[in-house]
């Protein structure tokens, strides 16, 4: 068997040297660190470098995609609600009550028969009464029923706004609780992911209250009623590839209306 010769200590190096590599091996594990490591994981970019080779924006997109799965994971699917525009459906019209009249009952005791209005003209004269109050009850169903549908007259507003690939925005509006909005949002150019939802002022951490969402979508419109005072609205996300035009337009009962993302 073969034994290695051992090192004499002039062959060893010395202490200074050591020092020496250590310090070189910190400062390259350092510019690593600061140059790819940070910008392609965490989108974290403090020289430059890393956007200059394409690291940062790669490591935006795993950012965004983390918290995209933390908010998904967070919102189970038995806390989101139906789309408003399904949930507010018109109510229908209240039928009207049909009136039976006995013509032997609305002659007084004792009085002859011949005094008495004949049955035919009294059915006659009771049916037009019947068919103006029914006529009245459908009218005043229908009404209230036009009132119900469309939201309260307040603000207008039209917005429009580019997202590029990956890129996401939210806006949201200030409405008090049963206040309506009527809205109406398309995607030109492409398609995107969206999440129309709420969160009540001071919201707990982790809260969710969602209205419906959906992937891959071109549009979307109907009525959305606040479940209770607070912020509500929608939030795109742009995965198409290319960029996406998303125009909004609002028109309703609310106080408000901000970009937060």
């Amino acid at each position: 068997m073969y034994n290695t010769d051992l090192p004499s200590r002039a062959e060893l190096p010395s202490a200074a040297r050591l020092l020496k590599s250590t310090a070189a091996a910190a400062l390259v594990a350092a510019g690593l660190l600061l140059t790819t490591v940070l910008p392609a994981e965490y989108g974290i970019d403090p020289t430059g470098v890393g956007r200059a080779l394409g690291l940062t924006q790669m490591g935006e997109i795993k950012m965004s995609l983390a918290a995209e799965a933390r908010a998904e994971a967070a919102a189970p699917d038995a806390g989101v609600a139906a789309p408003a525009s399904a949930a507010l459906a018109d109510p229908q019209p209240v039928a009207a009550a049909s009136v039976a009249s006995n013509a032997a009952a609305a002659t007084p005791a004792g009085v002859p028969e011949a005094a008495a209005p004949s049955a035919g003209a009294a059915t006659a004269a009771e049916s037009v009464v019947a068919n103006a109050d029914a006529a009245e009850t459908v009218a005043a169903s229908t009404a209230a029923s036009a009132e119900t549908a469309e939201p309260a007259a307040g603000q207008r507003h039209t917005l429009s706004f580019t997202l590029k690939p990956d890129q996401a925005a939210e806006i949201k509006l200030v409405m008090r609780k049963e206040a309506r909005v009527a809205y109406e949002w398309s995607a030109g150019g492409g398609r995107v992911n969206f999440d129309t939802h709420g969160d009540p002022f001071g919201a707990p951490r982790n809260f969710y209250h969602g209205y419906g969402k959906g992937r891959n979508a071109a549009g979307d419109a109907g009525t959305l009623e606040a479940a209770f005072d607070g912020k509500h609205g929608w939030f795109w996300r742009n995965r198409s590839g290319v960029e996406v035009t998303v125009t909004l337009t609002t028109s309703g009962d609310y106080e408000g209306i901000e970009r937060v993302l």
